[in-house]
């Protein structure tokens, strides 16, 4: 089944010089149920403008985005997809536990409610001792970790990822890759995540969709069919990068 589908989906933005940029030109794929995939191109290829079209954050300028086979414009459980953005963007003054339940105050959730499902998700990330610390007090992983929480909260099916672990060193990256893949096998969720790594991308989508340089359009999508976990050492990961690597020169 199609969780997300899209249809030729274009995007132009007006430059200051009152010229338009065509980012996006006749995109198409879909998105199967319970399936990871990852979105990889060169700068400038419209990976985070087509991840904020899926959001419903930006409107495409042509194309249709299906939503469980409706129509984003009318999509109405905006709720069971969330996205977690490249900065964790935690609020300094909030606890970690205050960020975690963050999306869930403007919920018609109670406050008991509200506190059960962040202690569950801090659990389940491995952050319940943390949960009075404020930012200031967490290392880079465990910050993502909160980030993390924070879009697991609210009970997503989909989870939308816009080069969430960028920035972190290899170690701890590669500790959230782990996470990442448990999280979603134990919570049956849909996943779609922007990246430059492409290791990255192999080691944790069974799917990826090549873009092309602006305008980005989709040059290739290449399954990815061997199983979990994924050393990235191993022969079957180090080939696959390297096809990648090519398919993207």
């Amino acid at each position: 089944m199609s969780v997300i589908r899209l249809q030729r989906i274009s995007k132009s933005f007006l430059r200051r010089d009152g010229e338009q940029l065509e980012v996006l030109r006749d995109v198409d794929f879909d998105v199967q149920e319970r399936s990871i995939v990852a979105l990889v191109g060169a700068s400038g290829s419209g990976k985070s403008t087509l991840l904020n079209i899926i959001a419903g954050l930006i409107e495409p300028d042509c194309g249709t985005v299906f939503l469980n086979d409706v129509r984003s414009s009318e999509f109405k459980d905006w709720r069971s997809m969330t996205y977690m953005f490249q900065d964790d963007r935690l609020f300094p003054w909030r606890t970690t536990a205050q960020n975690v339940g963050f999306g869930l105050e403007a919920a018609n959730t109670s406050r008991k409610e509200r506190r059960e499902r962040v202690e569950r998700v801090l659990e389940l990330v491995g952050l319940e001792n943390f949960a009075e610390a404020f930012p200031h007090e967490l290392s880079g992983g465990m910050r993502s970790r909160a980030a993390l929480a924070r879009s697991l909260v609210t009970e997503p099916r989909i989870l939308l990822m816009d080069e969430p672990f960028s920035k972190l060193d290899p170690a701890i990256r590669s500790q959230m890759h782990d996470e990442v893949l448990r999280i979603a096998a134990l919570k049956s969720m849909t996943m779609i995540f922007v990246t430059h790594d492409v290791e990255e991308a192999v080691v944790l989508a069974d799917k990826i969709v090549v873009l092309f340089p602006r305008p980005g359009r989709v040059r290739e999508t290449r399954p990815i069919t061997f199983g979990y976990p994924r050393n990235p050492l191993s022969p079957d990961v180090a080939e696959e990068v390297r096809l990648l690597r090519l398919s993207l020169a």
